[in-house]
């Protein structure tokens, strides 16, 4: 069975930080620390070479794979800051009505710039997936 290619690691946070070219998407990702640090109580972690991971939970599907994965996450991609919003957004449509300008896909949150969401709505919806997924997959 393949091996998940994104784990955790000891690469530094604040040096990729400093590594993003466009200054905006670099004080968005700052910004994102904090909010997802107070979001899901956990320090800041790479997970690859360009995820910055929150916490983590193990998972366990049906066919046997199973691995690790954050609690919630981003990276500041070229197109967009991608949110890992992991337990998907099905039942969140309140808060998605509210949140402002973004796009998504099954459990990522594409935003161009923090500026075009609500702050205080992304913080709960951030807040609401990790608690789902400590819940959803305990130990």
């Amino acid at each position: 069975m393949a091996e998940n290619k994104t784990k955790a690691n000891d690469k530094n946070v604040q040096a990729f930080l400093a590594s993003i070219d466009d200054d905006k998407k670099r004080q968005d990702s700052l910004a994102l620390i904090d909010l997802m640090r107070e979001a899901t109580g956990a320090e800041p972690q790479m997970w690859g070479d360009s995820i910055v991971g929150f916490g983590s939970y193990h998972y366990k599907y049906a066919s046997g794979r199973e691995g690790d994965s954050p609690l919630a996450g981003f990276s500041p991609r070229k197109q967009a800051l991608t949110l890992y919003i992991l337990a998907g957004f099905d039942e969140y449509d309140g808060l998605m009505s509210k949140l402002g300008k973004y796009k998504t896909g099954k459990a990522c949150l594409y935003l161009k710039k923090l500026e075009d969401v609500d702050i205080d709505t992304l913080k709960e919806l951030v807040t609401r997936s990790a608690t789902h997924m400590r819940k959803t997959n305990p130990g």
